[in-house]
């Protein structure tokens, strides 16, 4: 009976239950927000840029924030920057009165349903990444804000020369794609001071460090009209300790321990084992070092050019050394022989010791004749035998004179390449204090 009683009332329980619920839970269609952005968005097209009057421009207030430097890219003449870039403007028919939608100020509304200004950066040569964001917010007023980060990939004039020690300046222009400077103009957020020493978003912890991000702003003049534009640039600077540890330090033992070189003697044979040695130091560090100095088509780093001039001065110094070598061994050689072969050929020739007349002597048969002539052929060879050791000692004393001629010119060769090197060196010394002291400027 109970039962049954229950079944019956089962339906109205349920009635009253969904009736409850349905005063209980809010509906999307009663809440103010949903009011308020139905009426924004009903009559609102987004094709029109958002004024009453046509001849007044709409003003977009820029704002960039650098957070970190990616790349440097020196070869490609690229640079890889991660910015907070924001963008604020007002929009005459997204306004509304807060008192009559309890007090709401501000809401969010899809980007994709609204008027955006067409700002573009002149520089990219990438495609733009950055995290979709499609909302933006829209105050009681009609300004609306856009801030999104970007990862730009933007063309750079790079210099290279004075590495480590290298200030880089690189500029990112904002502009409007389309709408002349009387549809859409720029301004700045905030003022140039504020944005050129801000320096609180950016990651201090990578190989460049943020200098500054100065400001300006300009009109692009061209054949279709005159357009807005405002240009940020990003000066950064690189932290060279680093390649002063692993490049700068081990370059100039290397270069001391060429000078050194210059103290052997000119015509020693181990001085060319020296000086091949250096040079093969000279060239692992080259292909050791070209993995770590930046490489640009525009200009060369001092340190590759410094390396490339040395290693001149030792090639034509190893070549020096290596022709005197030859020569000296070649003129004693070359001498020697020829004394040589000038004593044994006069031995050979008079090896029986008798005059070539001796047999027309022997037929005359007369003895005292034989003897005078047997004392005359004596001194006959005792004289050529002087003239022989005569000419041996001039040829001795020609060589002897040739070698001190040479090794005189080769001393003032190794006193001019010595001369040569240190004028190098103190050039360099120099170029490095004056890059290090602009370096420190900055």
């Amino acid at each position: 009976m109970w039962a049954a009683e229950m079944a019956a009332l089962w339906p109205c329980i349920l009635v009253a239950a969904s009736g409850i619920l349905a005063i209980d839970t809010p509906h999307p269609r009663n809440s103010t927000l949903y009011h308020l952005t139905k009426q924004l968005l009903e009559k609102y097209h987004k094709e029109v840029r958002p004024v009453h009057d046509w001849t007044k421009a709409t003003t977009i207030y820029l704002d960039l924030f650098v957070h970190a430097i990616l790349d440097v890219d020196a070869q490609n003449q690229k640079l890889k920057t991660s910015v907070w870039y924001r963008e604020v403007w007002d929009d005459e028919f997204l306004s509304w009165n807060s008192s009559m939608f309890d007090e709401i100020s501000e809401i969010s509304l899809p980007r994709s349903a609204i008027w955006a200004p067409d700002i573009i950066i002149n520089e990219f040569v990438d495609v733009e990444r950055s995290p979709d964001l499609p909302y933006v917010y829209v105050n009681s007023s009609g300004t609306i804000k856009n801030s999104k980060p970007i990862q730009v990939v933007s063309a750079c004039s790079l210099e290279t020369y004075a590495f480590p020690f290298d200030v880089q300046n690189c500029s990112l222009t904002f502009n409007s794609i389309l709408h002349t400077v009387q549809d859409v103009d720029l301004a700045f957020l905030r003022s140039r001071e504020d944005i050129k020493h801000n320096k609180n978003a950016f990651l201090n912890d990578s190989e460049w460090e943020l200098l500054s991000v100065s400001s300006m702003y300009g009109i692009l003049q061209s054949g279709t009209g005159d357009f807005a534009q405002i240009q940020f640039n990003v000066v950064i600077r690189r932290r060279p300790l680093v390649y002063v540890v692993s490049l700068l330090i081990p370059s100039i033992f290397l270069m001391l321990v060429d000078l050194g070189s210059f103290y052997l003697p000119p015509n020693c044979r181990t001085r060319i084992v020296f000086k091949t040695s250096v040079l093969v130091g000279y060239t692992v560090f080259r292909v050791n070092m070209s993995n770590e100095v930046p490489r640009s088509t525009g200009s060369t780093p001092l340190i590759g050019a410094f390396f490339i001039v040395c290693m001149a001065f030792l090639v034509l110094s190893l070549s020096k050394s290596i022709l005197l070598v030859k020569f000296l061994h070649d003129e004693r050689h070359s001498g020697q022989e020829r004394s040589l072969l000038c004593l044994r050929g006069d031995t050979d020739a008079d090896g029986p010791g008798m005059d070539p007349r001796a047999p027309h002597a022997g037929v005359t048969g007369s003895s005292t004749w034989r003897d005078q002539q047997t004392q005359s052929g004596a001194l006959n060879e005792v004289w050529l035998q002087l003239q022989s050791i005569n000419s041996y000692l001039r040829t001795q004393d020609q060589v002897e004179q040739q070698e001190v001629e040479w090794l005189a010119l080769l001393y003032r060769f190794d006193r001019l390449l010595f001369r040569g090197y240190l004028a190098v060196l103190m050039l360099y010394a120099i170029t490095l204090s004056s890059l290090w002291a602009l370096w420190s400027g900055f």
